[in-house]
């Protein structure tokens, strides 16, 4: 049986269903400092987004050549040095099944709150202001949806974007994908150039560096709509913010920063951005399907 240590929050059926399988279960958030230590005793250590698992943690693992298995309950794994851990021989494992209707859901809900203006309204009626005349919106049937990044996500929100009756189009690194012929794959310049609204749906690499900067934000349409619930650093923060007040984006939604919690004031205070913190995959739903992979993952393994 393993000792396993979740350092961020846990779903509790899936903590339980690990215990009854006789594991010892460790639920407990450590700071860098106490984590180089403890990592050392375990077996197994979970993480979500707010645990970097970087060189120097591995490092001390590899001291007692305990740890075998690092999880990250999510989809992504930017916050893990992967090829290091397995260099050291720590397998890495995500749950890349489980919350992607849920990011998927929210970044089509943010932009209906964007083209409709609830995100703002919801605060300015509270203030006493009734700008009716000021909120009109815009509908998304016939829009023209550009995905950047073609993964599971992206592929969600394709299927809700069309079902609202947008013009769906993706572009990728790997070019087009078969058997997705409903929708229109562009190069990255096209789509940027052509599309209405643009969510994003791909990781954060530290050396390529934010997706959307100055260059791309020039290239698109006047009032374009941004939706970033990929990853905090794909979109440059300060060219967004340039973008916003030229009027070049009309709004955009972040649920991911830079630096999180987000210290951006000029950002967060935007009336033409709609906040949310890190929520992507914040679902009942989607957090017991993460607790299933993981537990799935431990058996298979352990």
């Amino acid at each position: 049986m393993a000792i396993i240590l979740a350092n961020d929050s846990m779903d509790q059926n899936a903590a339980k269903a690990l215990k009854e399988r006789g594991h010892e279960l460790i639920e407990h958030h450590y700071g860098i400092d106490e984590l180089k230590e403890k990592i050392k005793e375990v077996d197994i250590v979970i993480v979500r987004s707010a645990t970097k698992i970087r060189e120097e943690l591995i490092d001390e693992a590899a001291k007692s050549g305990k740890l075998k298995l690092i999880i990250r309950a999510g989809v992504g794994l930017d916050n893990i040095d992967v090829d290091y851990a397995k260099s050291k021989g720590i397998k890495v494992r995500n749950t890349p099944n489980s919350s992607s209707r849920a990011v998927a859901e929210l970044a089509l809900g943010q932009m209906l709150s964007l083209s409709r203006y609830t995100y703002i309204a919801n605060v300015t009626m509270r203030e006493g202001q009734w700008n009716k005349k000021q909120y009109k919106g815009s509908e998304l049937l016939g829009k023209d949806l550009g995905l950047i990044g073609f993964g599971r996500i992206a592929k969600e929100t394709a299927e809700l974007g069309q079902a609202l009756g947008m013009k769906v189009s993706y572009t990728n690194r790997s070019g087009p994908k078969e058997g997705y012929d409903n929708y229109q794959y562009k190069e990255m310049d096209d789509l940027i150039k052509e599309s209405d609204y643009i969510s994003l749906h791909v990781p954060f690499n530290k050396e390529q560096g934010a997706v959307l900067g100055k260059e791309e934000f020039d290239k698109m349409k006047e009032g374009v709509f941004i939706v970033n619930c990929a990853r905090g650093g794909v979109v440059d923060e300060k060219s967004l913010l340039e973008a916003l007040d030229s009027g070049k984006v009309a709004a955009a939604a972040v649920d991911v920063f830079e630096e999180e919690p987000t210290p951006n004031e000029k950002l967060y205070k935007h009336p033409k951005v709609a906040l949310t913190p890190h929520i992507g995959g914040s679902t009942k739903e989607a957090q017991a399907r993460i607790g299933e992979e993981i537990v799935s993952t431990v058996d298979e393994l352990f």
